[in-house]
């Protein structure tokens, strides 16, 4: 359909990009849980760090930074490497505000604090889902015999954003939802947020382990 401006196969691409998106990752449990705990404000302002980031990382692919993580492996596992540190400081974070109330009450599962755009951003950056997802399977659907690549990876970044869009959406309604329940139900509240931060401990020791 997308052929004659070099996107190849764009129903397996679309597939993808939907199953990449609804697997629970760390991005869209951070905005799932600034949007139950802050509301659908600042959880939009952690999306639109999550829609930059993932811009950043189709920008690199572009200019071909996949090439370079392939003959330079190294970086691959550094990157890796700060996105666990990160995710794990983010886990200690949110079970340290549930296991102290008196410190974290008003903050819950609201993501321990702290601008939300900027923590969506790095957490973006460095997830290697993102990274795994838009280095290695966004190019296979560009055709390299396209007289103009970029326009094929602005429609593939296109899709890609409005099924981020759509589902990031979602989940900040229903964590907003969530929010007047974990106002009235404190505990309620801390259980939630030490899930998200063991959560986010896990996915650190699953990117760490991982070779």
């Amino acid at each position: 359909m997308l052929s004659q401006y070099g996107v190849l196969d764009v129903w397996t691409y679309l597939a993808g990009v939907i199953f990449i998106v609804l697997l629970p990752g760390p991005n869209s449990l951070f905005v799932l849980a600034v949007g139950a705990g802050r509301g659908v404000r600042a959880g939009y302002q952690a999306a639109c760090g999550v829609f930059l980031g993932d811009t950043i990382l189709m920008t690199l692919t572009a200019a071909g930074a996949a090439s370079v993580l392939r003959l330079l492996p190294m970086l691959f596992f550094a990157l890796k490497a700060v996105g666990a540190v990160y995710l794990t400081y983010l886990g200690v974070r949110l079970l340290w505000s549930a296991l102290h109330p008196a410190q974290g009450e008003t903050r819950t599962v609201s993501s321990a604090g702290g601008n939300p755009f900027h923590k969506a951003l790095v957490l973006s950056l460095l997830n290697p889902k993102a990274i795994l997802f838009l280095l290695s399977f966004f190019v296979q659907f560009v055709d390299p015999a396209y007289a103009h690549p970029a326009l094929s990876f602005f429609i593939l970044a296109a899709i890609l954003q409005v099924c981020s869009v759509l589902y990031l959406s979602s989940l900040i309604f229903g964590g907003a939802r969530l929010a007047a329940a974990f106002r009235r139900r404190q505990g309620l509240a801390r259980t939630g947020s030490g899930l998200v931060g063991l959560l986010f401990l896990w996915f650190a020791g699953r990117m760490a382990l991982d070779g």
